[in-house]
């Protein structure tokens, strides 16, 4: 198989010109309704294997200077014109290409969310280690908090990650354990052990 450096990395059906990088760019603003992330957009794009790097920033630039996406604060945000663009030229892209791009994006949103409402803060201990603190809350007050001491930074890592596939896990877990539930203390734990 030959190496093509402009196709490393997209998967087959993926974008490889501007142009349909941008369409979906301005299908994805459009569909999400919402400012995004530069770099987050052009990360979902390339993660996901969509397009390459290159491409999707000079996609990116290109709608900039074209006024069809406005950027303000390293946030995207879709014009009118973008909105037409999508309108009358998402077809352009396949199904499966606008399915994948739209749902790593909602993914993303749903995760950023959950991470604004849910947040984890990683300090370093004296003599050593560090402290990590999670705050589950439900949107206006705080539920729990609860800092854990590690080790190292490693492994403060993968607290913050695990806590993040399911924080109100954590706390059915924590909260059934204190009130002396340990019937849904199990099922939670045989929960976690299934997976």
């Amino acid at each position: 198989m030959e190496y093509n450096a402009f196709s490393e990395g997209i998967d087959p059906g993926g974008l490889r010109n501007t142009r349909d990088i941008g369409i979906l760019i301005c299908y994805l603003l459009d569909t999400i309704q919402t400012p995004f992330s530069k770099k987050d957009l052009i990360e979902i794009i390339q993660e996901n294997g969509l397009a390459n790097y290159f491409e999707t920033t000079a996609a990116v630039s290109e709608l900039i200077k074209n006024k069809n996406v406005t950027e303000e604060n390293e946030m995207l945000t879709i014009s009118p014109n973008g909105v037409l663009i999508s309108h009358l030229l998402h077809t352009n892209l396949s199904l499966s290409v606008r399915q994948k791009a739209v749902a790593a994006t909602m993914k993303l949103v749903e995760r950023k969310k959950l991470e604004e409402e849910n947040p984890v803060r990683i300090t370093k201990a004296e003599g050593g280690g560090y402290h990590v603190t999670m705050r589950i809350t439900d949107g206006m007050r705080d539920l729990m908090s609860l800092t854990l001491f590690v080790p190292d930074k490693r492994e403060a890592s993968a607290v913050v990650r695990k806590f993040y596939e399911d924080p109100q896990r954590l706390y059915s877990i924590l909260l059934a354990s204190v009130v002396g539930n340990q019937e849904l203390v199990r099922e939670a734990l045989e929960g976690l052990q299934h997976e």
